[in-house]
């Protein structure tokens, strides 16, 4: 019976991981969607943080209440410098490098952050790289060079300022996972990802108060409802059920089911956007997806 419970929690925390990749994975393409009503990227990312605001206030609320563990200053301080980097300064760099590049290469340069960890780790912490790791990356760059130089949507001259922008939101995302590595363990999956996110909010809030004004929120309805998906499909719900998943199933195996993430993005930007789908892009897509897989895989 105990076996069947664990069996079963596994499946589920496979799922719930999987539906989370996908749903991380739709963003890209309702950012693109969007962005044909001419809005920019900081009114956008300004929507969806206020439409997901509230849940993410629920559940501090409802976290900060449940459990005793008080934070000090110095943890405040982390969880404020860690909100601001992984989640305001990640997103302002993606939705600005979306403008320049296609939503399937925005997913796939993202997508090499758990390389960037393993480079991270080496320089600042001294941890050795393994033949495994140095392989993982050979593979995951040829991929991304593959797909870069072979792609056929929107070669603009922008286009190596788009893949930058995007390539320093990973980077970025890459140090906020270390960092957050050492609070998860202190306060709590959710009640982390609650803080964090409301640091995001509050600080696109002040950059939006900032930069524009009550006109720029002058937008079809369309830009409020791809803003709404944007906030609970790749937001809200993905970011509660990875936690989710990764108590069930540890975050290597969660890592390896994110893979589709990827592949994801690519096949809703083709039915959706008409974005190209021919075989060195597939190639590409399949060196990355490998790398990764190198990278995360643990016994």
């Amino acid at each position: 019976m105990d076996k069947e419970k664990t069996n079963s929690s596994y499946i589920l925390g496979a799922v719930l991981v999987l539906i989370s990749a996908i749903g991380f994975s739709a963003k890209a393409v309702m950012v693109k969607l969007a962005y044909a009503y001419r809005v920019d990227a900081t009114t956008l990312l300004f929507l969806r943080m206020a439409f997901a605001t509230p849940f993410f206030l629920v559940v501090g609320l409802y976290k900060s209440k449940s459990e005793e563990t008080n934070l000090s200053y110095s943890e405040w301080g982390y969880v404020v410098l860690l909100g601001f980097l992984g989640y305001y300064l990640s997103s302002i760099l993606d939705f600005a490098g979306l403008v320049y590049i296609s939503a399937g290469m925005e997913r796939l340069i993202l997508f090499i952050y758990p390389t960037l960890v393993v480079v991270l780790s080496a320089i600042l912490f001294k941890h050795k790289v393994r033949r495994r790791e140095i392989l993982s990356l050979c593979i995951t760059y040829i991929g991304i060079g593959i797909v870069f130089f072979t792609d056929r949507v929107e070669k603009t001259e922008n286009i190596f300022l788009g893949a930058f922008l995007i390539f320093l939101c990973a980077f970025t995302y890459a140090a906020y996972l270390m960092g957050s590595g050492k609070m998860i363990p202190r306060i709590g999956a959710s009640r982390f990802t609650a803080y964090a996110m409301l640091v995001a909010c509050l600080s696109i809030s002040l950059h939006f108060l900032a930069t524009h004004n009550a006109q720029n929120l002058d937008l079809p309805i369309e830009v409020y409802g791809l803003s709404f998906g944007m906030a609970i499909i790749s937001t809200v719900m993905p970011t509660f059920l990875l936690s989710q998943g990764i108590k069930r199933i540890g975050s290597g195996t969660a890592s390896i089911i994110g893979t589709i993430g990827p592949v994801s993005t690519i096949l809703l930007a083709w039915i959706f956007l008409g974005e190209t789908l021919n075989l060195p892009q597939i190639i590409g897509t399949a060196f990355v997806i490998a790398g990764v897989f190198i990278v995360s895989y643990r016994k």
